[in-house]
């Protein structure tokens, strides 16, 4: 089947804007230099355009001050978060976050905390996929030197409530780290309003750019330290790497055509607006999350009506997820993921770790309605075929 429809959107934006793949070739083709590195007009051209993504990403994150300088680029929100973590976190120190997140943050929080750095404690959801703020209010400890809030949940699309957490870190003196992997280009974020010091994003989700991009935005008076060292391409003769941002935190050659294509994407979705593009996303998982009601052995997880994006995961009975994605791949060419996610410890909670994890269904901005009622056709021949065994 040739008509593959793409739902995992979570993972990989896909297909991207046209404009973005422009802005790429043309970068490779015409501007392929090492920005910063010399005085030729290419590669001052280039650091522009460094400098003009920079400047766009602390405008539409809303980042205190404005000031571009202070958004470092990085491979991807994993990167970001592990240059985020380690870069605050001193021995001694706790991190509270939740049974939300992603390994990104698991790993690293736990890495540091087997090595004897720090401790780090992770609240529990209230509901299925959302945490109550006063609960990590209550984990809050003298010695808490930072929050790492999950901002959408990559397993069930629930948003929570970033600036009341935000409101709270500010009054006990403590950092807050934002992943926003998944709301980055979906949902409206505002450093400065909500009391976010660190946000970590990545290119290749909502704002449509492409793979190996993302970054940190880095609210002033944050104290990190730098986590990685080498060339700038600035005062190379000094011994020590240069503690000015945006080099604090990045060292060597950018992926310029990466970033190009990462501010193309931003610029089509301001182009036809966030919101609408968004309450198109909205409107197609509404539609699967209505679709599902009709089909027996189906369960939808976390479709409460609170703030989410436009992921659904499910499951369906005396049916593994793998076996669910392999039949809507093969059969009907509609491409999900399935599995953990990379989210352990939601699957725990849930319980749904015995059955492989969940099918997880996440829509994208070229996705269609049509789209939607094909994935809910494959899905009723799954449940049909799993009740055929029992």
């Amino acid at each position: 089947m040739t008509d593959l429809i793409y739902l995992d959107n979570a993972a990989t934006t896909f297909p991207k804007p046209d404009a973005v793949h422009r802005a790429v070739d043309r970068t490779a083709r015409e501007l392929g230099v090492s920005p910063g590195r010399s005085g030729s007009d290419l590669a001052v051209e280039a650091g522009r355009l460094l400098d003009g993504a920079r400047a766009d990403l602390a405008a539409f994150f809303g980042l205190p001050g404005g000031d571009g300088d202070r958004v470092v680029f990085a491979a991807n929100a994993t990167d970001a978060l592990n240059t985020a973590i380690a870069g605050v976190c001193r021995p001694g120190d706790h991190v509270v976050s939740t049974r939300l997140e992603h390994n990104s943050v698991l790993r690293p929080l736990w890495e540091l905390t087997r090595l004897g750095v720090i401790s780090h404690d992770l609240v529990p959801c209230a509901a299925p996929g959302r945490v109550d703020p006063a609960a990590i209010a209550a984990a809050l400890r003298p010695e808490t030197r930072l929050v790492v809030l999950n901002h959408a949940s990559n397993v069930l699309g629930t948003v929570q409530d970033a600036a009341a957490v935000g409101a709270l870190c500010r009054e006990r003196g403590v950092l807050l780290l934002l992943d926003a992997a998944q709301t980055a280009g979906v949902t409206p974020i505002d450093m400065a309003a909500w009391g976010v010091d660190l946000l970590a994003f990545t290119g290749h989700k909502g704002l449509l750019g492409p793979t190996g991009t993302g970054g940190l935005a880095v609210a002033p008076d944050v104290p990190i330290r730098a986590t990685r060292w080498g060339g700038t391409g600035v005062r190379s003769a000094e011994r020590g790497h240069l503690e000015e941002f945006p080099y604090r935190l990045e060292a060597g050659t950018h992926h310029l055509s990466g970033v190009a294509g990462l501010a193309a994407g931003l610029a089509w979705l301001r182009e036809r607006g966030t919101a609408t593009v968004a309450a198109h996303e909205a409107s197609l998982a509404d539609r699967f999350a209505a679709g599902l009601a009709d089909l027996p052995g189906v369960r939808a997880l976390a479709v409460d009506g609170g703030p989410r994006v436009a992921v659904v995961s499910v499951t369906v009975d005396g049916m593994p997820a793998d076996e669910v994605g392999l039949r809507l791949d093969v059969d009907h060419g509609v491409l999900v993921r399935t599995g953990l996610q990379c989210a352990p410890l939601v699957h725990e909670d849930l319980g749904t770790v015995d059955g492989r994890g969940t099918v997880r269904f996440s829509f994208g901005p070229f996705n269609t309605p049509a789209h939607v009622d094909r994935a809910l056709a494959g899905l009723a021949e799954c449940a049909e075929a799993a009740a055929a065994r029992r």
